[in-house]
């Protein structure tokens, strides 16, 4: 294998027929002028063309999805690795990707809780455990010697409904009773349910004495009544009457209507539908109409247009019309400000006033008996209906992003909540900053046990969190939406999601991966870069930052100017070699020849200021910060 990447002829751009050797598996630095063509030779030269061979390799099939790349505009490149971009675009606008989802940890974490959770009911925090069916019986031949028992199959727990369908469908199958609400009925005589209220039904399987004798009957009975009952099924104690809830899948005896299947992957993530929260869809947040967005202005009248939303509409229209119909009937004006309105009043005028008629007289005097829906419902109900994209976005001008109300953003369903990893559940552990979490799982003290099935589970987790937070992303929160994450973040994101991944012999291609980071956190990025390399690549780093640049293996400075006045390799070779260099302007800065002074003295500004008060986006903790102006 050669030991340069030897570009031949490059004319990308505002690159002047450039002639390069860049050695291997090494840390190489591209510096220069903004403009002076740095990115045409880093990204749109080398590593497109990288990326065009990888394409071309591929089968004529799998070409189809990727489209045809153009060769960039140079003559030969030779010695050219497969090449990985990580470059400083937004990581994805995609609103279910998070820190943990992106870098994988989340994909780790998900297996860990699978294999070694603890699962408690969500609502009195009491462990819930599982049984086999074997377990089950002799659970209920531990029972008092001769107690008589009933065996019942749970087929609705806490409903609304009459269920007049299970009489039927469970006489052919050979059942005979069922307890409604706590009362034995035949099956033949059904009680009238009144649809309104919830109602909890079991069929009766067996009835029998707890003996010995009977093992055989009683294994038949949990069998079947486990196949009726989803799983689960009751043993009612007709000495003691008390009931206890068995069940093949994790429940709570008190609410087995929050049962757990099997703990596998699959629940604990919140795109796929078994373990995201029904209310959200795993999203962790909602769209809702905000009356203060859609009366802006408390100074105006209705009649004057104060709803936005219909502050086009004339006062002859239908809705205008239903909304003075309103007023009429409840005594109020619709001329005169909506702050001087009684909140009741304004309540109908937003929410509606349910299934109450009212007589609407239209423009050629025809009357039409209409309801009034409410500013408010109308919109979210024309939102969740439409299929107009623009009509979408209309409405959510008046909308804000809230936190769901059932899961209270955790994106998943309470159930999975209450599953722990010592005392920790998957959104405790979310929830954590990478440094947090990485002493978690540093310090935890996980049993041989536990180990022997989830030991390479823990160190790809703590590998992971590591490398973020030796890249500076230390404070970044794991459930962090990676839409809101800067260039420069995602940048560091990718690369240590790369490091993790383990890969060798890949030319990877970064833009300026120091960007946004405090002086602190610079070594730890440069170790970072080095560790990459290490690995056995080869790192090619677009960069101004003076520390990456001294620690190069090697450096390129493209000039001497921008635009038409770069384009040309003016020095290239190690760092103290390009300093001994007066043509580079990079050489003359590294040999202090050239500095930036320090001013003396500051503008005094305009004396105006630029006031933030009680700032909470994202880690900022309700701060107060004054911006002087000019």
């Amino acid at each position: 294998m050669s030991e340069y990447i030897s570009v031949s002829g490059a004319r990308e751009h505002n690159l002047k027929n450039v002639d390069i050797e860049i050695p291997r598996e090494k840390l190489v630095v591209i510096t220069g002028l903004s403009g002076s063509g740095k990115s045409s030779l880093a990204f749109d030269t080398i590593y497109a063309e990288g990326q065009r061979r990888y394409v071309e390799s591929l089968s004529s099939y799998a070409r189809q999805f990727l489209g045809l790349m153009e060769k960039p505009d140079v003559d030969q490149i030779d010695g050219l690795s497969p090449a990985i971009s990580i470059d400083q675009k937004s990581t994805s606008r995609n609103p279910r990707s998070t820190v943990a989802t992106v870098t994988e940890i989340y994909d780790y974490l998900r297996l860990l809780f699978a294999r070694i959770g603890v699962p408690h009911c969500p609502i009195d925090g009491n462990e819930v455990k599982r049984l086999s069916p074997q377990a089950i019986v002799d659970e209920v031949l531990s029972m008092p010697e001769g107690a008589r028992l009933m065996i019942l199959a749970p087929i609705v727990s806490a409903k609304k409904g009459q269920f007049e369908h299970i009489p039927a469908e469970y006489q052919r199958s050979g059942f005979a009773r069922a307890r409604v609400d706590g009362v034995i009925y035949s099956l033949d005589e059904w009680p009238e349910l009144d649809k309104k209220f919830k109602h909890t039904i079991e069929i009766v399987v067996d009835r029998l004495s707890n003996d010995h004798s009977n093992q055989s009957r009683l294994t038949q009975s949990v069998e079947q009544a486990l196949e009726v009952g989803k799983e689960s099924l009751i043993i009612h104690n007709a000495d003691s009457g008390e009931d206890q809830l068995l069940s093949q899948r994790y429940a709570c005896p008190d609410h087995p209507e929050l049962a757990l299947p099997e703990l596998e992957p699959r629940i604990f993530s919140f795109n796929a539908p078994q373990g995201a929260c029904p209310t959200c869809t795993g999203l962790g947040s909602r769209l809702e109409v905000d009356p203060e967005l859609v009366i802006p202005n408390g100074n105006l009248t209705i009649a004057e247009g104060a709803i936005r939303p219909f502050n086009r509409v004339n006062s002859d229209a239908w809705y205008m019309k239903k909304m003075q119909a309103v007023a009429d009937k409840y005594g109020f004006s619709l001329h005169i400000s909506t702050s001087e309105l009684k909140d009741k009043d304004l309540e109908k005028i937003l929410y509606g006033t349910g299934s109450e008629k009212y007589t609407i007289t239209l423009g050629t005097g025809r009357d039409f008996d209409s309801t009034y829906e409410g500013v408010i419902p109308n919109l979210e109900r024309r939102h969740k209906e439409t299929d107009s994209d623009f009509m979408r976005r209309d409405i959510e001008r008046f909308m804000r992003e809230l936190p769901c109300y059932t899961c209270k953003g955790a994106r998943l369903r309470p159930e999975v909540l209450a599953v722990t990893v010592h005392n920790f559940s998957i959104k405790d552990i979310v929830d954590l900053s990478v440094s947090d979490a990485l002493d978690i799982f540093t310090n935890t003290k996980f049993s041989e046990k536990e180990l022997f099935i989830v030991a390479q589970v823990v160190k790809e987790i703590t590998s992971r969190l590591s490398f973020l937070n030796n890249v500076g992303l230390n404070y970044l929160n794991l459930s962090r939406s990676a839409a809101t994450l800067s260039g420069g973040e995602a940048q560091r994101i990718r690369l240590a999601t790369q490091i993790g991944s383990g890969l060798q012999g890949v030319l990877y291609v970064l833009d300026e991966p120091s960007i946004g980071l405090h002086q602190r956190d610079n070594d730890r990025l440069i170790t970072t870069l080095k560790h990459l390399r290490d690995l056995g690549n080869s790192v090619l780093v677009v960069e101004h930052d003076e520390d990456t640049i001294r620690a190069a293996d090697w450096l390129i400075d493209i000039g001497p100017g921008a635009g038409v006045r770069g384009g040309n390799v003016v020095a290239a070779g190690r760092p103290e070699d390009v300093a001994k260099n007066q043509e580079s302007v990079t050489g003359r800065y590294l040999s202090s020849i050239e500095s930036i002074a320090v001013p003396k003295k500051r503008r005094k500004g305009n004396g105006r200021e630029l006031i933030i008060k009680g700032a909470t986006e994202n880690n900022l903790k309700n701060i107060d910060v004054t911006i002087p102006l000019g």
